[in-house]
């Protein structure tokens, strides 16, 4: 069994590296767009739940290889032919991909902040909007922070999630993980060395994750009160 040289390693650690921004840029739209469909649907307005509804269900439904495919392939065809051009000639890949990643997530992370939300007592609401607090502050002072600290668990699953299927954007040309190994693997023959190197990392990245979801859970989980741990 060969090892890989050094400039292999170092093909992989850069392809970790583009894995590592995907990963944070698509999480942090994912989280901003979850939340906004939370509090989107939870003003009971129908069409509001329609299409809230619908996109989650769209999300769910289609295979997220499917959604990347579809955002670097069919959806520049809907801009102007100058626009589309410019998009391709820059390396619209890294963007495009992290927009298909958040969006998917995102229907999955709203539906377990949603489930936070039951859980927390309807008085609360009622008590902040009789001292004056509109809707909105309600929900952004008082109702989402604890439904977020309740989805804690789950939320460190979905990004577990998340950071494994930055693996899918290699399908579009984004230079990750996945990618780069592929590539060392089609020059050298060293399918062991290379994917292994590859998993290790993964496994790696994954429990840095899970680390820091659990020094986020301790730090900010509730009590059975309701009052911050």
């Amino acid at each position: 069994m060969s090892l890989l040289d050094a400039s292999q390693y170092q093909l992989l650690l850069s392809g970790m590296a583009v894995t590592v921004q995907l990963f944070l840029v698509a999480w942090v739209m994912a989280f901003a767009i979850a939340v906004t469909l939370v509090v989107v649907r939870a003003t009971n307005l129908a069409p509001c739940r329609w299409l809230v509804d619908a996109y989650v269900e769209y999300h769910r439904n289609v295979p997220l290889l499917v959604q990347v495919l579809f955002w670097y392939f069919g959806m520049p065809e809907l801009l102007p032919e100058g626009f589309r051009m410019w998009l391709y000639q820059h390396n619209a890949e890294m963007s495009l991909a992290a927009i298909a990643l958040a969006l998917g997530s995102a229907a999955y992370i709203a539906e377990d902040i949603r489930s936070g939300l039951r859980a927390i007592p309807f008085t609360q609401f009622e008590a902040a909007r009789a001292l004056g607090a509109s809707y909105l502050q309600c929900m952004r002072f008082v109702i989402v922070p604890q439904a977020v600290r309740i989805s804690i668990p789950p939320l460190v699953g979905r990004a577990l999630l998340l950071f494994k299927n930055t693996s899918v954007a290699m399908a579009i040309g984004v230079m990750e993980l996945t990618y780069q190994a592929r590539e060392i693997e089609n020059e050298t023959y060293r399918t062991f060395a290379t994917f292994g190197a590859a998993t290790i990392m993964y496994l790696l990245g994954s429990f840095l994750i899970m680390l820091i979801g659990s020094r986020v859970y301790d730090r900010y989980r509730l009590n059975r009160g309701g009052h911050g741990a």
